[in-house]
């Protein structure tokens, strides 16, 4: 599949020529007059890199919400989720009571091929004791990471070996990937969970995509429900796979970047798979611009609740130190004009991150009346002209409210001390070989492994030895919730993957269980991207007939 590449252009220079000193403005002389007289006159001693960082934050600080400098590590952290990579010794763990446990090793990676199993605990990581140290996750995975090929010594206590087992690691490249979950709802719904848009998450959406036709998918749920964002270019490839040939993706334009577009190729694969997007309000940025092409060419029907708002396009400035200055030079719109980011006023971030908090607190994810838009930004699709609205964040076509029916007081305490998730990895520990058998796959597991009452006085009891107060009242309420939870907690440690989590709780997911009846549904699917325009499939084929001329 052909690539879409989408450049920003930003006319910045980011180095001084000799001529442009000379012409330095006088501001800015200003600002390096200031800086040399500090470091030369100051009573104390200062930390010159440090000034510098901190001067670049406060004129950041500002302008708009999401501009930002960040020194070389914080760089560094910032980018490796989306990089598709890291290097390391490739496990994923858990920390249960200050004892590291393997949840599962990256299939060829590092660990697997030296025998690390999952159940293992990592006692020691070269000469330093990591169990019973109460060390941060952060300070662990420093010592766990490293360039490729650097190698890395661990001892771990695995269950019915009496004797610590020693390893020897070399590190190499381990994928970060983009999609958590991918599996059939039933013989023709594929369902896919994306957290985020990263440099290989088109490639990762085409692979999945194709598995899932091959297991008989005519229709499909994206869910992009607390996915932040990411690279814009992941976004605009994943959209390319869905719309028609010329179709406008995403455009950008700002003070100083002119208007520029992304369109469709024509060459997507699936262009006619019917869809819906789930979306929630922790949705943001390439994300948003994926859910709003969708919506805005009638392509998809939207689910869930009204996206965060993220709007803003940051160019990265890297400096030879490594650290980088992401800097806002354009705002992103949807195909129908509608501008992404929310209303914010510049140098008042403090009310700007609380906006979320903001939206609870009138309702909003409670209830769709809260929700009032005025005329000034409507909108309409581009296809059947259905209105859609602006004014910050793309407005699901079904909205769902948050259901905290269940959540308990009693749940809260237990969810808060990592007691359900203690209580799993003890179980596991105790029945893996038990469990494995019965339930050959995950399928079976989901089919027929029941959260007992038996273990639920387990858990209860785990929890009381943590100071957490049994009560009978508030456990019922959140009692089905908890057994959910263990259940699928039990399902992502057995069967060594994060997506079996999502596979178990989905059941209960309220905005799946929506997409998937909506889906099913096919008066109604119709009925929602058609509203408005009795004209639908005329117009389809004038688009079509235009866009091949």
């Amino acid at each position: 599949m052909k690539k879409i590449f989408f450049a920003v252009a930003v006319g910045l220079a980011l180095s001084f020529t000799m001529t442009a000193q000379r012409s330095m403005p006088e501001a800015l002389q200003k600002l390096l007059n200031a800086e040399y007289a500090i470091t030369s006159l100051y009573v104390d001693t200062v930390n010159e890199d440090k000034l510098i960082e901190d001067a670049i934050r406060g004129m950041l600080e500002n302008l708009d919400p999401h501009s930002s400098y960040t020194d070389p590590k914080e760089t560094k952290d910032l980018e490796e989720p989306l990089q598709g990579e890291f290097s390391g010794v490739g496990i994923q763990f858990n920390m249960n009571k200050d004892t590291l446990y393997v949840i599962q090793t990256v299939p060829g990676g590092p660990s697997e091929r030296v025998g690390v199993l999952a159940g293992d605990r990592i006692i020691y990581v070269n000469d330093t004791t990591i169990a019973g140290v109460k060390m941060k996750n952060s300070d662990i995975q420093k010592r766990l990471r490293g360039k490729k090929g650097t190698k890395v010594t661990i001892k771990v206590m695995r269950p019915g070996v009496k004797e610590l087992i020693t390893f020897r690691i070399t590190r190499d490249n381990i994928p970060l990937y983009s999609i958590d979950a991918k599996y059939m709802l039933d013989d023709k719904t594929g369902y896919l969970r994306i957290s985020r848009f990263g440099a290989k998450t088109h490639e990762e959406m085409m692979d999945a995509l194709s598995e899932l036709k091959k297991q008989g998918m005519t229709q499909a749920i994206i869910d992009l429900s607390d996915n932040g964002g990411g690279y814009l270019n992941a976004a605009i490839d994943m959209c390319n796979e869905f719309l028609e040939r010329g179709q406008l993706m995403v455009y950008t334009e700002g003070e100083n970047s002119p208007r520029n577009e992304a369109n469709a190729n024509g060459w997507g694969d699936y262009k006619d798979l019917h869809m819906v997007v789930i979306v929630n309000q922790y949705s943001a940025s390439a994300a948003e611009i994926f859910a709003g092409a969708m919506q805005d060419w009638d392509r998809a029907v939207i689910v869930g609740r009204r996206t965060f708002g993220k709007g803003l396009v940051q160019r990265p400035i890297r400096f030879d130190d490594g650290s980088m200055m992401r800097l806002t030079v354009a705002r992103y719109y949807t195909p129908s004009g509608r501008c992404i980011q929310k209303p914010y006023d510049r140098g008042n971030k403090k009310d700007y991150d609380k906006e979320l908090l903001d939206r609870a607190n009138e309702g909003e994810y409670y209830c769709l009346d809260s929700i009032q838009f005025p005329d000034s930004l409507r909108y309409t699709t581009r296809i059947t002209g259905r209105t859609i609205y602006g004014g910050g964040g793309v407005m699901p076509d079904i909205y769902i409210p948050v259901d905290t029916s269940e959540y308990s007081t009693y749940y809260r305490d237990l969810s808060a001390k990592g007691i359900l998730n203690q209580y799993a990895i003890g179980y596991v520990d105790k029945n893996r070989k038990q469990i494995t058998k019965q339930y050959k796959t995950l399928n079976d597991f989901d089919k027929g492994f029941t959260v007992t009452d038996e273990m639920m006085r387990e858990c209860i009891a785990l929890g009381e030895n943590d100071s957490i107060k049994f009560n009978e009242e508030k456990y019922r309420i959140s009692e089905q919730l908890l057994k959910d939870i263990i259940k699928g907690l039990i399902a992502r440690d057995v069967y060594e993957d994060a997506g079996a989590y999502t596979v178990i709780i989905n059941h209960r997911n309220p905005d799946v269980q929506a997409a998937y009846e909506v889906l099913n549904d096919r008066e109604r699917y119709i009925r929602l991207l058609r509203e408005g325009n009795p004209e639908y499939e005329r117009l389809v084929r004038k688009h079509k007939q235009a866009a091949e001329n």
